[in-house]
C-alpha cells in the first residue's frame, strides 16, 4: 500500500496561472468548480492501493483557509507537512517518516485531470523498481488534443511528455533525491547538468541514440537502484494545469466525463 505525496506549493514570486483566476496561490485555482488541490485529493483517496494523502506545501494553513478545501482538515486519511524552497529536498525530508512512511506515491496539485485509473496502470508498471516515473508519447497526446503544447522528451522510438507521477518504493531512492536537489540548483546551468547527469546520458538522449527505457536504465545504474519509465495510454495523464490554455482545455475534458 501507498503512501500519497500531493505537491501543493509554488515556486518563489508570483504565480501567472493563480493571478489570472483571482487566487494567490495555484493549487486554489478552480477547474471544474473545484480547487485542483480538492480534485487530486479527492482522487487519491478514491485510489485502493493509497492508504494516507500528505499534502506538502510551504503555507498549508493558507491552503485549507479556502472553503473548497477546508474538508480536508477533518479528512482522516488525510495529513499535512511543511515543504522547503525545493521539491527534491522536501519529498525527502518527510520520505520514510511517521507522516509518509514507504512506499511514495509522488503528484501534483496542478493535475486536475488525475483519475483512479491511471494511478492505477502506474503503479502496475512500475512494478518491482525502486524508482519510477509515468511519461506519455508524443503520438498519444497529440492524437487526442492536437492543439495542445507540452515540453518533450526525445528519445530514440518517441517523444515522451511527464506525466506527474512518479513512485519511490524505499530508502534505495534517496541518492535519487538529493541527484533530483542538485539538478534544481544547476537547471540555468547547462555544464553542471551534464555534469550531474553524465554527458553519455544527455547525449545519448539528446542525440536519440537511447531509447527511453534504456536512458532510464542508466540513470538506475549510475544510482545503484532499478529505474523505470512507464509509458501510459490515456493523453490526459500527461495535461497538467501551467496556463490558461491549459485550464480551459481541463475545462473541456471534466465537462465531457
Amino acid at each position: 500500500m501507498w503512501t500519497a505525496l500531493l505537491l501543493a506549493g509554488q515556486r518563489p514570486g508570483v504565480d501567472a496561472l493563480a493571478v489570472a483566476f483571482g487566487q494567490t496561490r495555484k493549487a486554489l485555482v478552480r477547474v471544474g468548480g473545484e480547487p485542483m488541490l480538492s480534485r487530486v485529493a479527492r482522487t487519491l483517496l478514491d485510489c485502493p492501493d493509497v492508504t494516507r494523502v500528505v499534502v506538502l506545501a510551504q503555507d498549508w494553513e493558507g491552503l485549507i483557509a479556502d472553503p473548497g478545501c477546508a474538508w480536508l482538515v477533518a479528512a482522516p486519511r488525510v495529513t499535512f507537512a511543511a515543504s522547503g524552497g525545493g521539491i527534491a529536498t522536501s519529498v525527502a525530508a518527510v520520505a520514510g517518516g511517521d507522516e509518509a512512511p514507504w512506499p511514495l506515491l509522488v503528484t501534483t496539485a496542478d493535475h486536475p485531470l488525475l483519475t483512479p485509473a491511471m494511478v492505477a496502470a502506474f503503479l502496475a508498471g512500475a512494478g518491482d523498481a525502486d524508482i519510477a516515473a509515468a511519461v506519455v508519447e508524443r503520438r498519444v497526446v497529440l492524437g487526442a488534443y492536437p492543439a495542445n503544447r507540452r515540453t518533450w522528451l526525445k528519445f530514440r522510438g518517441g517523444w515522451w511528455s511527464g506525466a506527474n507521477l512518479f513512485a519511490l518504493a524505499g530508502p534505495r531512492t534517496l541518492p535519487a533525491l538529493a541527484l533530483w536537489a542538485r539538478l534544481e540548483q544547476d537547471r540555468k546551468s547547462g555544464w553542471r547538468l551534464i555534469w550531474r547527469l553524465g554527458p553519455s546520458l544527455l547525449l545519448g538522449g539528446g542525440l536519440r541514440l537511447l531509447t527511453l527505457a534504456g536512458a532510464a536504465r542508466r540513470f538506475g545504474a549510475k544510482l545503484g537502484v532499478v529505474a523505470r519509465a512507464v509509458p501510459l495510454p490515456d493523453a490526459e495523464a500527461a495535461i497538467d494545469v501551467d496556463k490558461p490554455s491549459d485550464h480551459a482545455l481541463a475545462e473541456r475534458i471534466l465537462a465531457a466525463r
